[in-house]
């Protein structure tokens, strides 16, 4: 692992990593009042977020991630920490605040569903030292966590609520994240590669991920007229961000020390662990039409105090 950069300039690269993400997030938020969107722009954006570019993306990451080389103890820490972060979220949402299946795993996912790329890159470069641990936190979730979580939200949305075989077996064709997911590892399996104009319009695709989902997620604040769900208790949002921001990295922390991670590799999980809730939730919460006020509001309230948290972990860690 490269020795990572002294704590002064990392702090002040983990600011201008977040700078970006609170920019477009007002913009949404300004564009929205300001009528300038229209009404149905978050909704437009999410949607185009969830079938298009977010799709583009995972399959560009996933197709030249190379899938031998893991590093198993760290990795094996930080999937104690977001299973059981997900697992109390999950159980907290309906036994202390009574929420219905369907809101259950964006609670879980709210809770532990780390923001791995567009925030967690420059934040694992700098504090890190290195980006391959984020790497295979990003094939975790996406290769483990996403599927539970859809396949959870798919079976909210089936009018039975049953689990059926065949839905879940057409899920991967059915939703272009996890069919995306499965085709780029497919690709860097085989090590087959795209033609060059394939692959130059598919960058072009992906590069509109992370922006207009910030946009739709702004956008998203902004409610002109009653809303279709209820507003979010502060309590929710304290449990949720005392889970994603505390509970996760110290379970982490704990989980590293018992299997004996050296000092960088402690360094890396918590750092990993301690990243806010992803934008996608909102994104996958949007798409399903369920619990999206308590995700875009755990999106935003992790995001702006995780610069506070992920810089106390580092110069503990250091």
């Amino acid at each position: 692992m490269d020795k990572p950069p002294p704590a002064g300039a990392a702090r002040m690269s983990m600011v201008s990593a977040f700078v970006p993400i609170w920019m477009l997030t007002a913009v949404g938020y300004a564009a929205c009042r300001w009528g300038l969107l229209g009404e149905a722009a978050a909704a437009v954006l999410g949607r185009f977020v969830f079938h298009l570019a977010m799709p583009s993306a995972l399959f560009l990451a996933l197709s030249r991630m190379p899938l031998s080389g893991f590093a198993g103890r760290p990795l094996l820490a930080f999937a104690i920490s977001t299973a059981t972060v997900v697992g109390v979220g999950w159980v907290a949402a309906s036994w202390l605040f009574g929420h219905t299946s369907g809101e259950r795993p964006i609670w879980g996912m709210a809770a532990g569903y780390v923001n791995s790329a567009n925030l967690g890159i420059p934040i694992a470069t700098q504090v890190i030292g290195n980006v391959s641990f984020l790497a295979e936190v990003l094939l975790l979730q996406v290769l483990v966590v996403t599927p539970v979580i859809l396949i959870a939200l798919d079976r909210h949305s089936d009018p039975a609520g049953w689990v059926r075989v065949g839905r879940i077996a057409s899920l991967p064709v059915r939703n272009p994240v996890i069919l995306a997911s499965l085709l780029g590892v497919a690709c860097s399996a085989t090590g087959l590669h795209l033609p060059s104009t394939a692959s130059a319009s598919l960058t072009l695709l992906s590069g509109a991920a992370v922006p207009a989902a910030l946009v739709a997620l702004g956008a998203s604040l902004h409610r002109t007229g009653p809303s279709r769900v209820e507003p979010t208790q502060p309590a929710e949002l304290a449990v949720l961000t005392a889970l994603k921001l505390v509970a996760q990295p110290v379970i982490a922390y704990a989980a590293g020390l018992a299997l004996h991670l050296s000092a960088p590799q402690l360094l890396a999980v918590v750092v990993c662990a301690g990243l806010p809730t992803a934008q996608n939730t909102f994104i996958y919460s949007q798409e399903y039409g369920v619990g999206e006020t308590v995700a875009n509001r755990a999106v935003v309230a992790t995001t702006t105090l995780s610069l506070a948290t992920l810089a106390a972990a580092a110069a503990l860690l250091r």
